[in-house]
């Protein structure tokens, strides 16, 4: 764009000299000599305001000349101070941030099948999921999830909601499987532990039992009693041992919701495992196995990448469908937005001043004018051909007083 404003500068100048040796052969020469010699001042005067901007024209230190780089420490601190009280205030984060429907935008964009197959979003995912997995120190992590899982368990009565959770599954027949479990549990405890009761039965049988073998038989009585008695239990549900411990359930749901002692005694006991050791060492081994086979699950699965597209998929489907979602997760965007430009604003307009502050004048100037050169050889055109056409008007109107 430069060369063809000075190309055309250059044309005007040739017309000029040219037209001005016809002057004589016809009058129209004359409205084309004023025409060249127009453009040649309205291009130069262009020019001229052009190149002052950058630099000083033809290396002369002309006043007010090479605006940009005499004054780039002012303009450093004009774009920061435009950049804070325009930009970075809460008020105007705030309601940009108000009218865009974020969640919405990524939701539709990650639901389209055509992103989800994209080999880079998803082999980007896995990579971030990798790298934030492998920068994460696992006992400081480990002990900052427990510090915090600990602190809300602390604030967490869990005596009344476990009391409430077994009264909703007795009053819908969900603790019947329950007590089916712990009979069937019951009776592999009692099939692995054999030994031991013959053994303690024998131990408490007098000299004349065990003598006999009275306490072999007695033993063996007691066990096949304590099988029948399972086996009923297990098959009648109307036994009485099973409406026993349906009672029993309920009086422990009952305590738990109003009797403060079971109350206080459940909080204790929960207090004493958070604080124990052995339950700090086993959640490190679970968060350390959990990190590691994530890790090689996304490095070594081949399918993968096909899970992380499924899963973007449904989660930019739970952004785009549920609009409670979207506002949730909207005003959390806004709320970072304005706390982040109320927060850093001030250091971000440094950062901007100070970086163009460091700059030197050429750097500034070669950055600006790529920016807007095309723009400017625009305005030497214009003023080239109008200063032609204010030429060729100006000749007529002499030409007719």
């Amino acid at each position: 764009m430069r060369w063809t404003a000075t190309g055309l500068l250059v044309l005007m100048a040739v017309v000029f000299v040219l037209s001005g040796r016809y002057l004589d052969a016809h009058p129209a020469w004359g409205f084309v000599h004023a025409f060249a010699e127009a453009a040649m001042v309205g291009g130069l005067a262009d020019w001229f305001a052009v190149t002052a901007l950058f630099r000083h024209p033809l290396g002369l230190p002309i006043p007010h000349t090479a605006i940009i780089p005499e004054n780039k420490d002012r303009i450093a601190d004009t774009m920061a101070g435009f950049l804070r009280e325009n930009f970075l205030t809460a008020q105007v984060v705030a309601r940009r941030m108000g009218v865009m429907n974020l969640a919405g935008a990524v939701g539709s964009y990650l639901s389209d099948p055509a992103a989800t197959r994209d080999s880079r979003i998803r082999a980007g995912a896995g990579e971030l999921v990798v790298e934030v997995l492998e920068s994460l120190d696992p006992e400081r992590l480990g002990t900052q999830v427990r510090a915090g899982l600990a602190a809300q368990l602390e604030k967490l009565e869990i005596a009344p909601l476990i009391g409430g959770m077994l009264d909703a599954m007795i009053a819908d027949g969900r603790h019947k499987p329950l007590i089916d479990k712990i009979i069937r549990w019951a009776g592999l405890v009692l099939e692995d532990n054999e030994e031991l009761v013959r053994d303690m039965v024998s131990k408490r049988a007098n000299a004349v039992l065990r003598f006999t073998g009275l306490d072999e038989r007695l033993a063996t009585s007691m066990i096949d009693g304590l099988y029948k008695l399972l086996a009923e239990v297990l098959v009648d549900p109307q036994h009485p041992l099973r409406n026993k411990i349906e009672e029993g359930l309920q009086d422990l749901a009952h305590g738990l919701r109003h009797d403060a002692e079971m109350q206080a005694r459940v909080e204790r006991m929960k207090t004493e495992l958070i604080h124990n050791p052995a339950v700090g060492e086993w959640w490190q081994g679970v968060w350390e196995r959990v990190r590691a086979r994530l890790i090689d699950s996304i490095r070594q699965s081949g399918e993968t990448g096909g899970y992380i597209g499924e899963t973007l998929a449904e989660l930019g489907a739970a952004l785009r469908d549920d609009p409670r979602l979207q506002q949730q997760i909207n005003r959390f965007a806004r709320r970072t937005a304005v706390g982040v430009a109320t927060r850093y604003g001030d250091q971000i307009v440094q950062l901007v001043s100070e970086t163009v502050r460091r700059w030197d004048a050429r750097t500034l100037t070669d950055r600006v004018e790529g920016a807007v050169g095309r723009d400017l050889q625009f305005i030497r055109i214009n003023g080239t051909l109008v200063g032609g056409l204010v030429g060729v008007t100006i000749h007529l109107v002499s030409g007719l007083f």
